[in-house]
């Protein structure tokens, strides 16, 4: 029996819309100040930033004027992790059958692998930065109340 893989529809469309967000994300965080209200590059691209890094320090002045550097760290973490969901988007799509869209053999293995180590990053970066604001006594996030903490942190995340 070979091993055999097909990407649901609901995971090529989160491919399709978290893959590009998070690199935006990366380029906003990677070039701070610039990309900061103020900064050479804020304007067009980065001006929803100036709304987010006012809901979370992280990615406002508070934490660039503090010198911190998890969101850089949490940025980088966040490009390996796009990159493997590339890698696996790139098996699927260079390895698929053109009927069906399923993978066959070691192509099949890798791109699972890939995709699920991608995955546990994902979901561990995710922890990682909850479990960040919880043991800092929401040091980043405490000045909102529920419903702009539900709509503009908890949502994005």
């Amino acid at each position: 029996m070979t091993f055999t893989h097909t990407p649901t529809q609901l995971t090529l469309l989160w491919l399709a819309f978290s893959l590009p967000a998070v690199t935006w994300d990366f380029f906003y965080v990677i070039f701070r100040p610039h990309t900061m209200p103020g900064g050479s590059i804020h304007s067009p691209f980065w001006v929803p930033y100036a709304l987010y890094g006012e809901v979370d320090g992280n990615y406002g002045w508070k934490q660039w004027h503090a010198g911190s550097g998890f969101p850089a760290a949490q940025s980088w973490m966040n490009a390996i992790e796009t990159a493997m969901y590339l890698v696996y988007a790139w098996i699927w799509w260079t390895s698929k059958d053109q009927v069906t869209g399923e993978i066959r053999g070691k192509r099949a293995a890798a791109a699972v692998l890939t995709g699920f180590a991608a995955g546990v990053m994902t979901e561990s970066k995710t922890v990682l930065y909850w479990l960040n604001e919880i043991c800092s006594g929401y040091e980043n996030i405490g000045q909102n109340d529920l419903f702009r903490l539900v709509v503009l942190w908890v949502v994005p995340k």
